[in-house]
């Protein structure tokens, strides 16, 4: 069957546990070492359909790739080596990182090339990506700014500047992978975001300058530069983690360790945010790996939270975990509010009101606006009723947020769509009932 069943809460566990490879940099690794001319390895490479669309999209662009359960080996063709068929059709699945940033390699390719994805990316603004591109020279059509969207590049990309506005770690790396195959400086000022591809660019020593100002970064990219080869081992996502940290905190008496996870500053916003609401975590064992910082967590499960005013500094680099921290202010004592959050409803699906709409279920007042949500939290909460979650454009973080619920608030859960999870966390079930947990599917 298409769901899955939760009709009893999880109880107490004391694990360790290792989750899967990080998607962003498992994504920018394939992206990146596409445009080396030698070969490149990595290790834990995440096996989910918004990854393997890649190695298929790369495949078709004429990479080859070697895929295996224990590593991937891609063979690169280099700045401007790509070859391929006409009329060549590129399918980035529900993958938005792959959809934005292979855009970025696709400038400098002559014949036009159709870029596609599932309903739910098709739903997604493109626009934001195609208007700095054009200014290299590529020259696209869209349909009213999304997918599928037809592409056709130029024989000299024309450095640009370009002003980041949206705080979009996926529009910047766009056009840093675009700058790679320009004669000359491309200039970025880019408000904060995650900035996993300015790490990798300054690991391999490619010509990438970077001033960090109080509210944004200025960085310069010299274009034409041999690519390295990329040998990494890619470290565990604190996206996927999160859901473990957030089942183990509101499981009282609970305690798990996470292993070497990847808490890059522009991505642990989560943890600064649950610790304001007393989530007992602690870091250890800090350690550098190529740029990235990785560390353990260790996690205790509690029965007492504090209501937040969110400071919205905070937004991006926990944007893919509210829906698990909406479920921490349920719990809390007092109202918790979360502003500037329109970016949500720009995801797979409108996750601000698929938030409201899981609180509402679940039984916990809020108020929620385009941009903002007020939740009132309320500490004993015990759902002791049917709950049917479906509908929700197979978005896998509803799908995963709501199978945390169910194990940690009780009342009998039907959740639709299991396979949802397929796009980033194959294992994710499984690793559930590795904690103990009982699903039914």
């Amino acid at each position: 069957m298409s769901f899955i069943k939760i009709e009893k809460k999880i109880k107490k566990f004391d694990k360790n546990l290792t989750t899967s490879g990080d998607k962003s940099l498992s994504i920018r690794w394939a992206l990146l070492a596409s445009q080396s001319p030698y070969k490149s390895k990595s290790y834990n490479l995440l096996a989910s359909e918004d990854v393997l669309n890649t190695i298929d999209c790369l495949k078709k662009l004429g990479v080859k790739i070697k895929l295996t359960k224990k590593f991937c080996e891609i063979f690169g063709v280099g700045l401007n080596g790509f070859k391929y068929k006409k009329r060549l059709s590129l399918n980035a699945g529900n993958s938005g990182t792959l959809g934005r940033l292979i855009m970025g390699l696709l400038v400098h390719c002559n014949d036009s090339i159709i870029l596609k994805g599932d309903k739910s990316l098709s739903r997604r603004d493109f626009l934001r990506i195609t208007k700095p591109l054009e200014r290299f020279g590529a020259k696209f059509k869209t349909n009213s700014g999304k997918l599928p969207i037809s592409i056709k590049g130029t024989d000299n990309p024309s450095p640009i500047s370009y002003n980041e506005t949206r705080g979009s770690a996926q529009c910047k790396s766009a056009v840093m992978l675009a700058a790679l195959n320009t004669k000359g400086e491309t200039t970025i000022k880019a408000k904060k975001s995650r900035d996993h591809s300015e790490l990798l660019f300054k690991y391999l020593k490619l010509p990438i300058k970077i001033k960090k100002k109080k509210n944004y970064d200025l960085i310069r990219i010299k274009g034409k530069k041999i690519i390295p080869s990329i040998n990494y081992r890619i470290p565990a996502d604190i996206s996927s983690s999160a859901f473990f940290i957030v089942l183990t905190a509101l499981s009282e008496n609970s305690k798990l360790r996470i292993k070497n996870i990847n808490i890059n500053p522009s991505r642990t916003g989560i943890l600064s945010i649950l610790k304001m609401m007393k989530v007992k975590i602690k870091i250890i064992n800090k350690r550098v790996y190529k740029g990235e910082r990785i560390a353990d967590l260790l996690i205790h499960g509690s029965k007492k939270f504090r209501s937040i005013n969110c400071p919205i500094k905070f937004n991006s680099a926990a944007i893919d975990e509210f829906l698990l921290i909406f479920l921490v202010a349920a719990k809390a004592n007092g109202i918790s509010f979360f502003k500037n959050l329109s970016e949500l409803n720009e995801k797979e699906s409108p996750r601000l009101e698929w938030g409201s709409k899981i609180l509402n279920k679940i039984g916990i007042k809020n108020i929620v606006t385009k941009n903002s949500i007020k939740i009132y939290g309320n500490p004993n909460i015990e759902v002791d009723k049917k709950i049917v979650i479906k509908n929700f454009l197979k978005d896998h973080r509803v799908f995963m947020t709501s199978v945390v619920a169910a194990l940690t608030l009780g009342g009998k859960w039907q959740i639709h769509d299991k396979d949802s999870i397929n796009t980033s966390f194959p294992s994710f079930l499984n690793k559930m009932n590795y904690l103990g947990a009982k699903i039914k599917y």
